[in-house]
């Protein structure tokens, strides 16, 4: 018999404040059968939140609607289906905005929406709580004809298993075909991140505009990674690689619908800009789902003082010693002293360093009034050159996020069809725990030989990211030498002596030997997670890049 034949399966966004002109590109550039966009993040589900205390209708990602204005006719001409988070905090809100605009531009489609994500009312203090969804409601809005699907918070890759799983007909048993789709949806969810952008080896290809990625799924759950002919970026085992350790743990990558071994995933090339992605296997999802918490953790202030020419490390000292005494109220202070001075400078600016000052309280008054003040009454008092990069605010309210656990029953997951049905969506029949997965074998080390002092990166790309207050820091190298090399370097203790950051927290090696990779996951580094600003990289978006700048003996054989 012969089933359904590939999906093609794009994407158009990869957060709040992408490139606009995305989902014209790829609604025009080729073919496609379903285009995604995902909308959401950690911070953006707390700017959401705020947007919605000021205005109830809100919630919502508008630049989704704004968007769809210019496109909904070409997605309608094209019969191509967009299912998108940009639902936020309110996807009834903006289901209820797409059928108006849809109405008023006279194009007949058909909108659904999912939601049951909402458990704030069980979360005091929580600005918003919501769980991560699967794909299933997704598939039952597409499956009842909808051409519109918009949701809350479900997870990125069930942007993908839900058409997937709708289009093929899958069971929520068959876990090997929705890991497949799981792995071809994490690849996808961040965009051009798949295509060359924020990539390690970005000089081997144009990556000024690069394409946004498609994935040509099959019934077997195997998928091919490619792009619009004619767009910018490439797409190599590299990039895709990096992309599936992106924001990633350990082997088992759990989700609500099924956990996908990212110790499994075989990539080819498969010729220009195609990647294959085989062999996924997938186990029961793990019987709880998670929660992000957003709640508003106090007030923020910070000064930048600048620090010019000779004796840098006596003028930072002068200036604590004098704010020292309006700092005591405060809850939090940190100061970071940012060598980007150099002797004998050609410019005032390379002759500079800064220090900077960052105060956390309950009370807005301590990190704003009181801390303004007392800056900038040192103006005519302190070292010599005294300036700052900008004058001292009124403090900033700045947020937490946390990470919760509920029973998958628990939640009342729901899609609202396009002729208006409520239809519950059931959670997952089997469950089982995630454990740890045993260290897998390693090749053996190269054999002696000369070494060079010099960069990681000359062998090693890199590619880092945040998850709450924890960051991830994944590796790979591209030849098998290489690997052996790379296994046995790149130890947790040589990690920590690299990333003197990351001396004192807890960090975990996770070895992926079918991607030539090691993932490593480094506890606490970003404090309260990325709206508390804990740390001058508070997504840790540059972990790896300092990673791999950082130099250690390479061997010859590998140059």
């Amino acid at each position: 018999m012969t089933g359904p034949g590939p999906l093609r399966v794009g994407n158009a966004s990869g957060f709040y404040g992408d490139r606009f002109d995305a989902m014209r590109e790829m609604l025009t550039g080729g073919p496609l059968d379903v285009l995604t966009g995902d909308y959401l993040a950690e911070l953006t589900m707390l700017i959401l939140g705020r947007d919605r205390l000021k205005n109830p209708d809100a919630g919502y990602a508008r630049t989704f609607l704004r968007q769809l204005e210019e496109c909904l006719g070409l997605a309608h001409e094209r019969g191509v289906k967009v299912v998108a988070n940009a639902g936020g905090l309110n996807p009834a809100g903006l289901a209820d905005a797409v059928r108006k605009l849809a109405d008023r531009l006279g194009i007949p489609v058909r909108v659904a929406h999912v939601e049951g994500d909402d458990l704030t009312a069980d979360h005091p203090g929580a600005l918003a709580a919501h769980a991560y969804l699967g794909g299933f409601g997704i598939a039952a809005c597409l499956r009842a004809g909808a051409d519109i699907v918009v949701t809350g918070r479900v997870t990125d890759a069930a942007l993908v298993t839900g058409p997937a799983a709708a289009h093929f007909g899958w069971a929520p048993t068959e876990y090997d075909r929705l890991a497949g789709a799981v792995v071809a949806g994490h690849v996808l969810e961040c965009g051009a991140q798949a295509t060359g952008g924020n990539y390690a080896f970005f000089g081997e290809g144009d990556v000024r505009r690069p394409g946004f990625p498609l994935a040509e799924l099959h019934a077997d759950g195997h998928s091919v990674i490619t792009k619009h002919d004619g767009t910018g970026g490439f797409v190599d085992t590299g990039t895709v690689t990096a992309q599936l350790l992106y924001e990633t743990g350990g082997a088992r990558y759990a989700g609500p619908d099924v956990t996908a071994r990212l110790d499994t995933v075989t990539l080819t090339q498969d010729g220009p800009d195609r990647v294959r992605i085989t062999g996924v296997r997938g186990e029961a999802p793990p019987p709880t789902l998670k929660v992000g918490r957003n709640r508003l953790g106090g007030f923020r202030g910070e000064v930048t003082f600048v620090l010019t020419g000779l004796d840098i490390e006596a003028k930072a000292a002068l200036v604590r010693e004098q704010m020292e005494g309006t700092l005591k109220k405060a809850a939090d202070v940190r100061w970071d002293l940012v060598r980007t001075d150099r002797p004998d400078a050609p410019t005032e600016e390379t002759a500079s360093a800064l220090l900077r000052l960052v105060v956390r309280d309950a009370d807005q008054k301590v990190v704003g009034r009181a801390l303004s003040g007392a800056a900038v009454e040192l103006a005519l008092a302190s070292y010599p050159g005294f300036h700052v990069t900008a004058p001292p605010g009124k403090g900033a309210p700045y947020g937490v996020f946390e990470s919760a656990y509920v029973p998958q029953d628990a939640v009342a997951h729901v899609a609202v069809l396009p002729d208006g049905r409520r239809v519950p969506v059931p959670p997952a029949q089997e469950t089982a725990v995630p454990g740890p997965v045993p260290e897998p074998p390693l090749p053996g080390p190269l054999p002696p030989g000369p070494t060079r002092r010099a960069p990681l990166g000359l062998v090693a790309g890199a590619r880092s990211g945040d998850k709450g207050g924890d960051a991830n820091v994944g590796v790979w190298v591209r030849t098998d030498a290489a690997w052996r090399w790379l296994a046995h370097e790149l130890t947790v203790d040589r990690f920590r002596e690299l990333l003197p950051e990351t001396r004192d927290l807890p960090v975990t090696r996770h070895p992926l030997p079918r991607l030539r990779a090691l993932n490593f996951v480094v506890e606490g580094i970003l404090g309260e997670g990325v709206a508390a600003q804990a740390r001058f990289d508070p997504q840790a978006k540059a972990l790896g890049e300092w990673l791999r700048a950082r130099h250690l003996d390479i061997p010859e054989a590998l140059r």
